[in-house]
Protein backbone atom coordinates (compact mmCIF):
# COMPACT_ATOMS: atom_id res chain seq x y z
CA UNK A 1 0.00 0.00 0.00
CA UNK A 2 1.29 3.48 -0.77
CA UNK A 3 2.19 5.95 1.97
CA UNK A 4 -0.63 8.22 0.70
CA UNK A 5 -3.21 5.47 1.19
CA UNK A 6 -1.82 4.70 4.64
CA UNK A 7 -2.11 8.41 5.46
CA UNK A 8 -5.73 8.35 4.29
CA UNK A 9 -6.45 5.44 6.63
CA UNK A 10 -4.70 7.22 9.50
CA UNK A 11 -6.51 10.49 8.76
CA UNK A 12 -9.86 8.70 8.91
CA UNK A 13 -9.03 7.72 12.49
CA UNK A 14 -8.90 11.37 13.58
CA UNK A 15 -12.71 11.34 13.67
CA UNK A 16 -12.59 8.54 16.24
CA UNK A 17 -9.90 10.08 18.44
CA UNK A 18 -10.91 10.67 22.06
CA UNK A 19 -8.82 13.65 23.18
CA UNK A 20 -10.91 15.81 25.54
CA UNK A 21 -7.90 16.76 27.68
CA UNK A 22 -5.10 17.57 25.23
CA UNK A 23 -7.34 18.34 22.23
CA UNK A 24 -4.47 16.80 20.22
CA UNK A 25 -6.07 14.24 17.94
CA UNK A 26 -3.84 11.57 16.38
CA UNK A 27 -4.56 8.82 13.90
CA UNK A 28 -2.14 6.07 12.91
CA UNK A 29 -1.93 3.26 10.40
CA UNK A 30 0.63 0.48 10.45
CA UNK A 31 1.40 -1.81 7.54
CA UNK A 32 2.59 -5.34 8.15
CA UNK A 33 5.20 -6.99 5.95
CA UNK A 34 2.32 -8.91 4.32
CA UNK A 35 0.64 -5.65 3.30
CA UNK A 36 -2.17 -5.84 5.87
CA UNK A 37 -3.05 -2.45 7.35
CA UNK A 38 -4.30 -1.70 10.86
CA UNK A 39 -5.39 1.70 12.12
CA UNK A 40 -5.84 3.30 15.51
CA UNK A 41 -6.44 6.58 17.27
CA UNK A 42 -5.45 8.09 20.58
CA UNK A 43 -7.76 7.41 23.52
CA UNK A 44 -7.18 9.71 26.47
CA UNK A 45 -8.22 9.11 30.06
CA UNK A 46 -8.72 11.34 33.09
CA UNK A 47 -5.93 9.30 34.66
CA UNK A 48 -3.35 10.43 32.10
CA UNK A 49 -1.12 7.39 32.54
CA UNK A 50 -3.90 5.23 31.11
CA UNK A 51 -4.00 7.16 27.82
CA UNK A 52 -3.36 5.05 24.72
CA UNK A 53 -1.49 6.63 21.83
CA UNK A 54 -2.72 6.11 18.28
CA UNK A 55 0.43 4.25 17.31
CA UNK A 56 0.09 1.71 20.12
CA UNK A 57 -3.61 1.36 19.32
CA UNK A 58 -2.72 0.42 15.72
CA UNK A 59 -0.01 -2.01 16.87
CA UNK A 60 -2.46 -3.68 19.26
CA UNK A 61 -4.95 -4.11 16.41
CA UNK A 62 -2.22 -5.66 14.25
CA UNK A 63 -1.01 -8.06 16.94
CA UNK A 64 -4.61 -9.05 17.72
CA UNK A 65 -4.95 -9.82 14.01
CA UNK A 66 -1.88 -12.08 14.07
CA UNK A 67 0.66 -9.66 12.57
CA UNK A 68 3.98 -9.00 14.29
CA UNK A 69 6.33 -7.70 11.61
CA UNK A 70 5.88 -4.20 10.24
CA UNK A 71 7.06 -2.24 7.25
CA UNK A 72 5.65 1.26 7.73
CA UNK A 73 3.93 3.39 10.35
CA UNK A 74 2.04 6.55 9.37
CA UNK A 75 0.96 9.18 11.90
CA UNK A 76 -1.49 11.99 11.12
CA UNK A 77 -2.46 14.92 13.33
CA UNK A 78 -4.69 17.91 12.74
CA UNK A 79 -1.92 20.28 13.84
CA UNK A 80 0.29 22.12 11.37
CA UNK A 81 3.49 20.37 12.46
CA UNK A 82 4.42 16.76 11.74
CA UNK A 83 5.29 15.05 15.03
CA UNK A 84 7.39 12.04 15.89
CA UNK A 85 5.90 9.18 17.91
CA UNK A 86 6.59 9.31 21.64
CA UNK A 87 9.31 7.14 23.14
CA UNK A 88 6.82 4.58 24.45
CA UNK A 89 5.35 4.12 20.98
CA UNK A 90 8.80 3.81 19.44
CA UNK A 91 9.66 1.10 21.98
CA UNK A 92 6.43 -0.81 21.29
CA UNK A 93 6.99 -0.76 17.51
CA UNK A 94 10.67 -1.70 17.99
CA UNK A 95 9.53 -4.82 19.84
CA UNK A 96 8.32 -6.16 16.52
CA UNK A 97 10.29 -4.32 13.83
CA UNK A 98 13.11 -1.94 14.70
CA UNK A 99 13.64 -1.18 10.99
CA UNK A 100 10.13 0.26 10.48
CA UNK A 101 9.81 3.40 8.35
CA UNK A 102 7.89 6.17 10.14
CA UNK A 103 6.00 8.89 8.27
CA UNK A 104 4.28 11.83 9.95
CA UNK A 105 1.83 14.27 8.39
CA UNK A 106 0.64 17.55 9.85
CA UNK A 107 -1.45 20.08 7.95
CA UNK A 108 1.58 21.88 6.52
CA UNK A 109 4.55 19.64 7.28
CA UNK A 110 5.63 16.09 6.49
CA UNK A 111 8.53 14.12 7.98
CA UNK A 112 10.06 10.68 7.54
CA UNK A 113 12.39 8.66 9.75
CA UNK A 114 13.65 5.15 10.29
CA UNK A 115 12.55 3.94 13.71
CA UNK A 116 16.20 3.27 14.57
CA UNK A 117 16.88 7.01 14.09
CA UNK A 118 14.18 7.86 16.65
CA UNK A 119 15.12 5.09 19.08
CA UNK A 120 18.70 4.02 18.27
CA UNK A 121 19.24 1.70 21.23
CA UNK A 122 15.87 0.09 21.80
CA UNK A 123 15.52 -2.39 24.62
CA UNK A 124 15.06 -5.76 22.89
CA UNK A 125 13.93 -9.26 23.81
CA UNK A 126 17.55 -10.39 23.96
CA UNK A 127 18.20 -7.72 26.62
CA UNK A 128 15.30 -8.96 28.74
CA UNK A 129 16.25 -12.62 28.25
CA UNK A 130 19.83 -11.85 29.31
CA UNK A 131 18.57 -10.56 32.63
CA UNK A 132 16.41 -13.56 33.39
CA UNK A 133 13.21 -12.05 31.95
CA UNK A 134 11.66 -12.15 28.54
CA UNK A 135 10.19 -14.84 26.40
CA UNK A 136 12.12 -18.11 26.71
Amino acid sequence: MSVDLLATRARAMLAHSYAPYSRFRVGAAIESVTGAVFAGCNVENASYGLTICAERSAVAQAVAGGHRRFRRLVIVTDSDRAVAPCGACCQVVAEFAADTQVFSFGNTEEKRWQLTDLLPNAFQLADAAGSGGGDK
